[in-house]
C-alpha cells in the first residue's frame, strides 16, 4: 500500500539518473507502491530537459547529481527554472551536509540517500506532495557563526541569470574568451559582451575572474576541497 494519500495524485514521474538498474529499481518501486506506472527515464540533464520543453510536465522528478551534464547544484536550478511548480526529490549518495544545503537551497523538495531503504523513499513523496522539505535523518542546517551561511544568496545572484547568461558563464568558468563564446552560441560578439555585462552587475562582480569565484561557491568539488585546504 503506498504511503501517498489518495487526495496527493501523482500521473508522471521523471527519473534523471545514468545508471539503468538504479533506474528500474526506482521505477519498480513506485510502480509496486501503486504511486504511479508512469516513470519517464532519461540519463542525462539534457534529454531531460528538452524533453520537458516539448511539453512533458512530470509532477514530481528524481534527480541524481552524479550526471555528466550537472556541476554542482546547477542540474536543480535549471530544473526549477523550467519547472518551477514541479517538486524535485534529489537522490544521491553524497551524505555531506554541506552538499545537502546547498541542494536545498537551490530548489529542491527533498534529499533522499540512494542506500535508503524504500520506505524513506515513498515517504519523501508524501511530505514534498503536502508541500513540506525532506532531509536524510540526521542532518542539520548550515550554519556560520550562529547564522546560515550565505549560500543561498549567490544560488539566488545565479539563478537570476537567464538560459543564455548560465552558458555564457560556465564557458567563462571554462576559460573561453569572448570571440570562442560567440561561435560556439552562434551570436554576435557585440552580444556576447552585452550578457558578459549583465552577468557581473547581476553577479555584484568586476571582472571574470570574480564571476569564476562566485560561480564555483555551488559546486560540490569546491564545497569539498574546504577540507584539503583547512588540513
Amino acid at each position: 500500500m503506498s504511503s501517498v494519500q489518495a487526495n496527493q495524485t501523482v500521473e508522471r514521474v521523471l527519473v534523471i539518473d545514468d545508471h539503468p538498474l538504479f533506474c528500474d529499481a526506482l521505477s519498480m518501486t513506485l510502480t509496486e507502491a501503486g504511486i504511479t506506472d508512469d516513470v519517464s527515464k532519461q540519463n542525462c540533464l539534457g534529454d531531460a530537459l528538452t524533453l520537458v520543453g516539448s511539453g512533458y510536465k512530470p509532477d514530481v522528478v528524481l534527480l541524481d547529481l552524479n550526471l555528466p551534464d550537472v556541476d554542482g547544484a546547477d542540474g536543480v536550478m535549471r530544473l526549477k527554472a523550467a519547472m518551477p511548480d514541479v517538486p524535485v526529490i534529489v537522490v544521491s549518495s553524497m551524505n555531506d551536509a554541506r552538499i545537502i544545503q546547498l541542494v536545498m537551497d537551490a530548489g529542491a523538495s527533498g534529499y533522499v540517500l540512494k542506500d535508503s531503504p524504500r520506505a524513506v523513499i515513498l515517504k519523501a513523496f508524501e511530505t514534498v506532495l503536502d508541500g513540506s522539505t525532506c532531509t536524510p535523518e540526521g542532518f542539520v542546517a548550515q550554519t556560520q557563526n550562529g547564522r546560515r551561511s550565505d549560500g543561498k544568496t549567490v544560488i539566488e545572484r545565479i539563478a537570476s541569470l537567464t538560459p543564455a547568461q548560465r552558458r555564457i558563464l560556465a564557458s567563462i568558468c571554462d576559460g573561453k574568451l569572448n570571440k570562442q563564446i560567440a561561435y560556439d552560441m552562434d551570436i554576435a560578439e557585440s552580444t556576447v559582451k552585452a550578457h558578459v555585462t549583465a552577468i557581473f552587475r547581476k553577479l555584484g562582480v568586476q571582472n571574470r575572474t570574480q564571476a569564476v569565484l562566485v560561480a564555483s561557491e555551488i559546486n560540490f568539488s569546491s564545497v569539498l576541497n574546504q577540507d584539503q585546504q583547512v588540513g
